[in-house]
């Protein structure tokens, strides 16, 4: 079984364009299984036992496992997924008859609403960066850009400086699928990005936008830890990641009346189910309101 494992996050690569970290996970999953299954054929010869069928039952044997491990039903539910992806690929190639993954059950995770930032939070947010330092300016275009077009961490970190155009104010967004979309940002991200790309030019004028302090490529990683930073810098008592930028940008918009089929659009999301998460977060917020202020509440 793992001398297909190899081909298989292949096809991730370049059929599907996974990222390096859903590769990463996705991997390990499946070399986690192939490790039970092996302890289990083990002790199954120990036993004199029949050889191991790899059906349904084995896969929530695994499940089983995993939780006696401790893992969380998120965590599960998505080693459950890594395996329906590999062998779903097994069965495409002729290896495997059926999936034995898609005969169980996904655990039931409770819906998790996501976080966002009020807007005078996100304001102190973006003001908390100083201009005056080449990291600090970067940092700020950072900020403003994930919070005027709502993209992912992913896109931003793959934007090369081609791919923005201040003069119209956009921006062309490598999202999920290799799908590209052209991303409107505002006059306080193309000021940001003005100020950023006068001392980025120094270095070259081509090539990845956002640079770390050693002249490559910054990672998802670095861009957590530069939202951590300003967030402790701006006295924030918050735990959010550089995803909660995104969450807050879609709230806002909605707040203010903008339609879901633009939302939609702006994210990227294939599916309008995805962006009407949001309308919960709006719908919390009114609750919260009726709660406070309704004398018969």
């Amino acid at each position: 079984m793992e001398e297909y494992l190899k081909d298989w996050l292949k096809h991730l690569t370049y059929e599907k364009n996974a990222s390096p970290h859903t590769l990463r996970c996705y991997g390990r999953d499946v070399e986690e299984f192939i490790r039970f299954l092996r302890s289990e054929e083990l002790s199954r010869r120990e036993e004199g036992l029949l050889p191991l069928k790899v059906d349904h039952l084995l896969i929530r044997a695994f499940m089983d496992f995993l939780y006696r491990k401790g893992n969380q039903k998120v965590t599960v539910a998505r080693k459950l997924s890594s395996l329906r992806s590999f062998f779903n690929f097994l069965c495409k190639q002729g290896v495997w008859e059926e999936n034995p993954a898609s005969l169980v059950a996904t655990p039931k995770l409770p819906k998790k609403l996501p976080s966002f930032l009020t807007v005078e939070q996100t304001f102190r947010l973006l003001d908390a960066p100083f201009p005056d330092t080449v990291l600090g300016r970067r940092d700020k275009a950072i900020l403003e850009l994930i919070y005027a077009t709502g993209m992912r961490v992913s896109e931003l970190v793959s934007l090369d400086v081609q791919d923005v155009d201040l003069r119209t104010r956009t921006l062309r967004a490598k999202g999920k699928g290799r799908k590209e979309r052209l991303l409107p940002f505002g006059s306080k991200a193309a000021r940001a990005l003005e100020d950023y790309l006068a001392v980025r030019a120094t270095i070259a004028r081509e090539g990845p936008l956002f640079l770390s302090s050693r002249g490559f490529r910054l990672d998802p990683r670095s861009v957590r830890r530069i939202v951590d930073k300003y967030i402790t810098q701006a006295s924030l008592q918050l735990h959010i990641s550089p995803h909660s930028l995104r969450h807050s940008f879609a709230t806002h918009l909605l707040n203010a009346g903008a339609d879901l089929r633009s939302i939609q659009e702006l994210l990227g999301h294939s599916s309008l189910s995805t962006t009407q998460k949001y309308t919960h977060l709006t719908t919390e917020r009114l609750k919260e309101v009726y709660r406070k202020s309704h004398p018969r509440a």
